[in-house]
């Protein structure tokens, strides 16, 4: 699994998997275990453009939010290893 530090978010990081352009594992370290949990179930088995499409931008505070460092972690991904989604 990678993990992806947070920023700005109760959570602190982000444990997740891809394979083959799917998200196919992801855990919230810290942060409100009923959201996170919910986002991370509702998150796996999507493609990694649809989950970024859906998430990217979400609002909490601070300008941004748990939903939204998933998107950016998986951005960081695509853009380091060239996922191609199905």
């Amino acid at each position: 699994m990678k993990i992806y530090q947070t920023q700005g978010t109760c959570s602190q990081a982000i444990q997740y998997e891809v394979q083959d352009g799917v998200l196919t594992a992801c855990r919230f370290v810290g942060g409100c275990p009923g959201n996170t949990q919910g986002v991370a179930r509702l998150a796996v088995g999507r493609p990694v453009d649809e989950v970024i499409s859906l998430l990217k931008g979400i609002q909490c505070r601070g300008g941004t939010s748990c939903p939204d460092q998933l998107a950016r972690a998986l951005e960081a991904e695509r853009a380091a290893t060239g996922i191609v989604t199905p």
